[in-house]
């Protein structure tokens, strides 16, 4: 069938319309939604459906009849096979406005919000900008190294990954060498490569398959394997095998078994110097974290700073300069251990999570300045209520999802809150993953 895309929208799919007559019963008014990938607004295209529901279909491009003037060649060889990207196919400032449309459309829609001041828009790098990943191994018929196939639980062998650091790439060719040599036990099933911020020195995270003990004589022999393929290796950490790395910002966190090398890394930034530990969360585009941390702090100043989801101490650890104290809340155990270590004097470290601190503070805390990052799920509508109770004259949202922000947002507008400054930080360079940092005020 002939299609014309609408428009694109969040998780990377475009949108268009069946034909009303296409639906038994109904003649008029709008056709059923068709979601297809790979796509960009304006295009004409053949394609046929891949899955119907009684509200909407799947689709997949048979032939472009009308290309979109953005289109552009894809720089990574797996794109539309890997799931991993989703925009590769446009230039980089037609994906800066896609996204900019569609966090707008989710405040619209879901905040009730007109946006009236102005978006300002942080551009990333478009390459090389991801400072951790995590791949599968698949050591049958052979020793490959793989990320999942588009939409699907299936693996799909790369060598290469054009969106990670020098750093990391230069990882994932030793890591195919040595294995491809039998020099990877075949008890692995996953690793996680996270690299410093000058891109010189490599932390591996190996995680072991679920109930198999560690050998360590294994272990020790693949880290020497390691270090003599790749020198900047500077630890390796195995843990128990786990669906949940430290790139996931949760507190589930997997249970570390030992290690070789050091089990951190220090990430210095032109406003400070972090520990990152094996298995704590950190910001994975290294072009942006500085102007992240700027935009998070810069003209805040006071008595009090409560700083939620703080993670390793990103915002905390610059905080510091401008109020009297600052509180850090964070609930996993091995970020909160490097947020202890981080922490100058006068930031008070919490091991909670943020909806156990928010209930024991009461109105008892009265802070000049909340700042809250949290995961993908957003703050929840407890949360979203005992937040507000502290009417804190300014909250900074750090968000990832453009969905649970509009609506943690619909619910702070209703307690007296008012945006007065809105960004898009463009952590994620073609793939369809959203961050704003909006300030707000009461």
């Amino acid at each position: 069938m002939d299609l014309t895309i609408e428009k694109l929208i969040y998780g990377g799919d475009g949108l268009a319309r069946l034909p009303s007559a296409d639906i038994p019963g109904n003649n008029q008014g709008r056709g059923k939604a068709v979601f297809i990938p790979f796509v960009l607004e304006g295009e004409e295209v053949e394609a046929h459906l891949i899955e119907e529901k009684r509200g909407f279909a799947r689709g997949v491009v048979d032939r472009l009849v009308v290309p979109s003037p953005y289109r552009v060649e894809p720089r990574c060889p797996y794109f539309a096979s890997c799931g991993g990207c989703h925009y590769q196919h446009s230039n980089y400032d037609r994906q800066l406005e896609i996204k900019a449309a569609i966090l707008k459309e989710n405040l619209r829609r879901i905040a009730k919000l007109e946006l009236e001041t102005d978006l300002k828009i942080h551009r990333s790098q478009e390459w090389n900008y991801r400072n951790r990943t995590r791949l599968t191994l698949q050591t049958s018929p052979e020793f490959t190294l793989c990320y999942h196939k588009f939409n699907s639980h299936q693996l799909l062998p790369i060598e290469q990954c054009p969106i990670s650091s020098p750093m990391i790439n230069r990882g994932i060719a030793g890591l195919l060498d040595i294995g491809r040599k039998g020099n990877v036990p075949g008890e692995i099933r996953e690793i996680e490569m996270f690299a410093n911020a000058s891109d010189t020195e490599l932390l591996i995270e190996a995680y072991w398959k679920e109930n198999v003990n560690v050998d360590p004589a294994a272990a020790h022999r693949f880290h020497e394997s390691l270090q003599s393929q790749t020198s900047e290796v500077a630890g390796f950490v195995i843990f128990k095998d786990s669906t949940s790395g430290g790139s996931s910002h949760q507190a589930n966190e997997p249970e570390q078994i030992q290690f070789a090398g050091r089990s951190d890394l220090v990430y210095k930034t032109s406003q400070s110097s972090y520990r990152v530990s094996a298995g704590s969360f950190f910001q994975v585009n290294r072009y942006l974290v500085n102007e992240l941390v700027s935009i998070v702090t810069a003209g805040c100043s006071g008595g009090t700073a409560l700083d939620l989801y703080a993670g390793v101490g990103l915002f905390s650890s610059v905080l510091y300069r401008e109020f009297q104290r600052v509180i850090a809340v964070e609930s996993s155990q091995t970020s909160y251990a490097d947020l202890l270590y981080n922490s100058p004097p006068n930031v008070k470290a919490v091991q909670a999570t943020t909806e156990q601190y928010l209930k024991n503070v009461g109105g008892k805390l009265h802070p000049d300045l909340v700042v809250v990052d949290p995961p993908r799920g957003g703050l929840s509508e407890s949360v979203t209520k005992l937040l507000a109770s502290l009417r804190s004259p300014c909250i900074t949202y750090v968000s990832c999802d453009p969905a649970t922000f509009a609506r943690d947002l619909r619910g702070l507008l209703d307690s007296g809150y008012r945006v007065e400054r809105a960004h898009m930080v463009d952590l994620f360079p073609q793939t369809f993953h959203i961050e704003s940092v909006f300030q707000l005020a009461r």
